[in-house]
């Protein structure tokens, strides 16, 4: 059975996108099969691994509202082996208001996720939007853990409440299988005395669990997305490939 985990963070900006991307990669690295799916409308991840949106002609809105529709037949093999997408399209922001009217609208994605895609894959990442809307909730409950990408800024760590509370109410009442695998710190340099005190203040919350990883900023993450392939693929020896390499291993190391 594949191991399920969402990406998630109401907050826009935080890292989630590519925090998927560059950890599938790192994965697939690791001879894992991995399958990233886009929940977000925006479709940064399925551009972002080389797919040309254009050329899209099935994807994740039709896996969610249509009742025969299956994930195997929206899929889409990417350049980088052992990375497959469920991409998305601006329809995917209709399909969400249409889904708010159907009954058991927060199984969509879990019901989508059936029993091939859970055998043909070791992970299945989704990236989900930066709202706590609709999309991110059926993310959360298709999902058996979440990672939350937190910027090392004062506003990042205020949001942090509100997306515990809706996990909370996801675990007591959708999905007993949920857990937070942890907060990333993303964004982060150790130049500034901001982003030491926020990451400090991170790991002394103790709340959740702070991955050792820490991703820091750094050009060629930016540059990657626009080659269409994670950083482990596009600059390989460099220091934020490195770095999802170690989340790659602390991810597997949580089972």
């Amino acid at each position: 059975m594949a191991n399920v985990i969402a990406i998630a963070n109401q907050k826009g900006g935080v890292g989630k996108t590519t925090a998927t991307i560059n950890l599938a990669g790192a994965l697939a690295e690791q001879g894992l099969r991995v399958l990233c799916i886009d929940m977000d409308a925006q479709a940064n991840l399925t551009v972002g691994l080389g797919i040309n949106l254009a050329t899209v002609e099935r994807a994740m809105s039709n896996a969610l509202a249509e009742p025969r529709a299956r994930l195997r037949d929206i899929i889409i093999t990417t350049k980088t082996p052992g990375i497959d997408v469920a991409p998305a399209t601006l329809d995917l922001a209709s399909t969400e208001v249409d889904l708010l009217s159907t009954i058991g609208r927060e199984y969509a994605l879990a019901e989508a996720i059936d029993d091939w895609a859970q055998g043909h894959y070791d992970y299945i990442m989704i990236d989900c939007p930066p709202t706590l809307g609709l999309l991110t909730i059926n993310g959360l409950v298709a999902a058996n853990g979440v990672i939350i990408p937190v910027q090392t800024q004062y506003y990042a760590l205020k949001g942090l409440a509100a997306l515990m509370k809706v996990i909370t109410t996801i675990r007591s009442k959708l999905n007993r299988n949920l857990r937070v695998l942890g907060l990333l710190p993303t964004f982060y340099d150790p130049r500034t005395v901001l982003g030491r005190e926020m990451l400090d203040e991170m790991r002394e919350n103790g709340d959740n669990h702070v991955f050792d990883t820490i991703i820091r900023n750094a050009i060629k993450l930016g540059e990657a997305p626009l080659a269409g392939q994670p950083i482990t693929a596009y600059a390989t020896a460099s220091e934020a490939a490195n770095n999802f390499r170690e989340l790659a291993r602390e991810v597997i190391a949580l089972g």
